[in-house]
């Protein structure tokens, strides 16, 4: 099939031995009960197999909702599914699975990777140096600020090894405005941001930058932030104008297999229509897409 007939959320690219798998969210579960995750592979980022399902959730499994973004790391020949889950009687967090194959299937692997009671969403995996971090989303249902915090992981991705630190609030970003809706859906007052879909990409001239998506004067829309330090801990400065200003977010870098950079995100930001779409990426300078968005 082709891209565009690929209804996901929140796409995640990974790149191993010269092929494509295509991982996101079920548009069609995204928002209500959810029980499995998919893959999609190609040779050419243009046709693609799938799709395969790589988690099923089985009887007695705790988690029924908030299936969201998984991101599949290949670290210490094992692949792992770091995923969003959550549970009507819990709150949403963010968990590690396994398997020997991108393709799965992945199974439940160690524990909740962000504190049991927050809020917490969208995590991705850094190496600085050898150490993993996981970046990730505090949810507004906590922090009306919208923050942006990373934990050091243990070196098998089975659990947090440090403590929690927050990197930057949405409500600091230039771009970023408070969800309109906060009120109607959500029953909260005052000004409430979000933050989710971080990536946290070194540029190959040494720059360190994270992708994040909140909302904007336009709605949807993706950011940059660079590290002053090159460190994930920063201090992180926001970009002034976003990558892609609307209708369109949870986006990821990646290389393609000629070491170019490009970027992946979901657009539009509507259920049933969301797809992936790919744009090459400028570095010379500030971040930004070569393409024309659509």
């Amino acid at each position: 099939m082709k891209t565009n007939a690929i209804n996901i959320r929140d796409p995640f690219v990974l790149l191993h031995e010269g092929r494509y798998y295509l991982y996101g969210t079920r548009s069609a579960t995204c928002w209500g009960e959810a029980d499995g995750f998919d893959c999609y592979v190609s040779d050419d980022r243009e046709n693609w197999d799938g799709p395969f399902e790589i988690f099923r959730r089985t009887t007695g499994f705790w988690a029924d909702r908030a299936y969201w973004a998984p991101e599949c790391v290949f670290h210490d020949k094992t692949f792992f599914l770091i995923t969003t889950l959550g549970a009507s009687d819990r709150k949403k967090g963010i968990y590690a699975m396994r398997s020997q194959s991108p393709l799965g299937p992945f199974g439940p692997w160690g524990e909740e990777l962000t504190p049991p009671d927050w809020a917490c969403i969208d995590g991705t995996v850094y190496f600085e140096g050898r150490k993993p971090y996981l970046v990730f989303s505090h949810s507004f249902e906590d922090d009306p600020r919208g923050d942006m915090c990373a934990v050091e992981l243990k070196p098998d991705l089975s659990g947090a090894a440090g403590e929690v630190v927050t990197l930057f609030s949405a409500a600091a970003a230039p771009w970023a405005r408070p969800v309109p809706f906060a009120k109607a859906e959500f029953g909260m007052e005052g000004n409430v941001y979000f933050t989710d879909g971080p990536c946290v990409k070194k540029l190959p001239d040494g720059r360190l930058v994270m992708t994040w998506s909140s909302w904007s004067e336009q709605a949807y829309a993706v950011g940059v932030a660079e590290s002053e330090s090159g460190s994930v801990f920063g201090p992180w400065r926001q970009l002034e104008t976003p990558l892609y200003p609307a209708n369109g977010g949870h986006g990821m870098l990646f290389e393609e297999k000629d070491g170019s950079l490009w970027f992946t995100l979901h657009t539009p930001n509507e259920k049933y229509a969301e797809r992936p779409v790919f744009f090459p990426v400028e570095t010379d300078g500030e971040l930004r897409l070569k393409e024309d968005k659509p």
